[in-house]
């Protein structure tokens, strides 16, 4: 099992052990849920153990169309408590499917109308288009019969649009949502060799991963990315006896936190209060001096802004820690 150590008085990273064939699990969903809630757990699992899996499969993802599957989950961790982090790491993610349909809608898209509100323009036509994916070059692939350029071929990059832990009390969000909770954050950064940390409201965590995309750009600004199924591992395992408000992310290049809310500067000032909080409790630096530096070398993206709260990625450089 990996092993929790500790690096300076606030930092812990994990080293890899060797894993025990009882450390690996191979699940199968066969159902999906369309919020995000505590429910009856579909797998129990020990903190260090590989989960080995498959986002759920669905009408949705056919070249007919149909029903949105849900999420798989929600998993339960032993020993996960209100005290604690979770953490998710992604240890491989690829689409195990040759098509990924996408789509336009008049009523759905960060260029779209509303439907709540009239509109004098004309509204963006409702289309489906059907990318291809050539899984064995990483490439997807879409004809465009109405444009100069007849066909496209783009690189594929991997990523689970939601991760998400029970949100507190006894709420529940629908599938669209992100928030504290993780949820719909559709960030591209939620890749393969990325590590999400997400606060626990619940004992036992209630983990729901899905909503594949081989590729989606910034912002999601059309309302969906290339949907695709995944093969999915993660590893599931726990930080003891710490906490935090907002899901934290961390790649090999940067630490991330991602804030969700609207207006969009909510979302943008909750992810930047995050890292610098960050800073101070795991880097040792002061906050006014942290606040400082994240304003020159600090990036960030907008990761949605089609859900009912937008999402936005705050990163800071992992060049410019402490060694």
């Amino acid at each position: 099992m990996s092993k929790l150590v500790l690096m300076t008085s606030a930092l812990l990273v994990f080293v890899p052990g060797p894993m025990a064939a009882q450390d690996t699990i191979r699940f199968q969903a066969t159902r999906g849920y369309p919020t995000f809630a505590v429910r009856e757990p579909v797998l129990r699992v020990k903190p260090g153990t590989v989960l080995v899996t498959e986002t759920l499969m669905g009408p949705y993802y056919t070249a007919e169309g149909g029903a949105w599957p849900g999420e798989v989950g929600p998993i339960y961790v032993e020993g996960a408590t209100t005290n604690d982090i979770l953490v998710v790491k992604i240890l491989r993610l690829r689409p195990n499917r040759d098509l990924a349909p996408a789509r336009i809608n008049p009523n759905f898209g960060g260029l779209a109308g509303d439907a709540r509100v009239r509109m004098l323009n004309p509204p963006v036509p409702d289309r489906r288009f059907l990318w291809r994916l050539d899984r064995a070059r990483g490439v997807g692939v879409l004809e465009l019969p109405n444009s100069r350029m007849k066909r496209i071929e783009v690189q594929l990059r991997p990523m689970l649009g939601r991760v998400a832990v029970a949100p507190r009390g006894e709420e529940a969000f629908a599938g669209l949502w992100p928030g504290d909770f993780g949820g719909n954050m559709d960030a591209p950064e939620v890749r393969e060799g990325t590590t999400v940390y997400l606060p626990i409201f619940h004992d036992g965590a209630y983990l729901y991963f899905g909503d594949g995309h081989a590729l989606q750009g910034e912002g999601e600004v059309a309302g969906t990315g290339l949907e695709a199924t995944m093969d999915v591992v993660l590893q599931l395992d726990l930080i003891k006896g710490r906490t935090l408000d907002w899901p934290r992310l961390e790649d090999a290049d940067y630490i991330m936190v991602a804030g969700s809310a609207r207006p969009l500067i909510d979302a943008f000032r909750l992810a930047h209060v995050e890292l610098v909080e960050w800073l101070e409790e795991a880097y040792g630096f002061e906050r006014w001096e942290a606040y400082q530096v994240l304003a020159q070398v600090g990036e960030a993206t907008v990761a949605n802004i089609v859900d009912p709260n937008y999402t936005v990625v705050a990163k800071y450089p992992k060049r410019y820690l402490p060694r």
